[in-house]
């Protein structure tokens, strides 16, 4: 929970998801918006796409949740494709663990990247809340199954040796999401971004453009007065969920 307030009414899956929706709906009113979610925060970006329907301008899903049992997921096996036993020697034994937990290809550079994007939010996380959550870490109802299927541009972005949450999983929900990019990246465990910053960094680009067409496709006609408070963009994070938004 970083340093998010849970308090114990946050308890699950279901009332995370209620949170951050609540917090959209204050935020944003009746104003579009466009949802990127990584890892559980894949799982409750797919919940609000549910929840706002076409108010959702675009949906990004980034190693998501899709299967929230462990015991359920279809996962590759734990792979590192390239190790660096001098790099985890030379680190304090518990970052070593930590990073050694994820990395595929262990580089002084991937470390670096992990200790600055990653390590903090591992170090500041709310044990309690964590566990509260996880003893209730499935939705009450899947996403896709309470509501029609999503018409937003969207991107499934997964890391072909992610073995916390796999990519087979999150392939079959791509029938949902008509408008879906789906890439599976070699070389990318479930920290995907920071294995592949470049390529995710090029996809994600990409998906933002055709959510900025699928705006200006839907723009008022020239000449058409607009208020300033209708053609502001702005971003908010919570958690793993980013809420990346252009009002129209």
């Amino acid at each position: 929970m970083g340093k998010s307030s849970a308090g114990p009414a946050i308890d699950s899956a279901d009332a995370v998801a209620k949170a951050v929706a609540a917090f959209a709906r204050d935020t944003f009113g009746k104003n579009r918006f466009a949802v990127l979610g990584n890892s559980f925060g894949g799982m409750i970006a797919r919940y609000l796409a549910a929840e706002f329907g076409d108010q959702v301008l675009g949906l990004g899903l980034l190693c998501p949740v899709a299967v929230a049992e462990d015991s359920q997921r279809t996962v590759p096996p734990k792979t590192v494709l390239l190790e660096d036993a001098g790099l985890l020697a030379s680190l304090p034994a518990v970052d070593a663990a930590d990073y050694a937990e994820l990395a595929v290809v262990q580089s002084a550079s991937n470390w670096a990247s992990f200790r600055d994007h990653a390590l903090p939010g591992l170090r500041a996380f709310d044990q309690a809340a964590i566990d509260r959550i996880s003893a209730n870490y499935t939705l009450s109802v899947e996403p896709e199954d309470r509501s029609p299927r999503f018409t937003g541009p969207t991107t499934i972005l997964l890391g072909r040796q992610d073995h916390v949450v796999g990519f087979v999983d999150q392939i079959a929900l791509a029938e949902h999401y008509l408008r879906s990019t789906i890439a599976v990246l070699d070389q990318a465990g479930h920290n995907a971004h920071l294995d592949q910053p470049e390529l995710i960094g090029t996809l994600l680009t990409e998906w933002l453009t055709r959510v900025e067409g699928s705006v200006q496709a839907n723009s008022p006609s020239p000449g058409t007065t607009r208020s300033p408070a209708t053609s502001s963009a702005s971003r908010v994070h919570s958690g793993d969920a980013s809420v990346d938004w252009s009002m129209t």
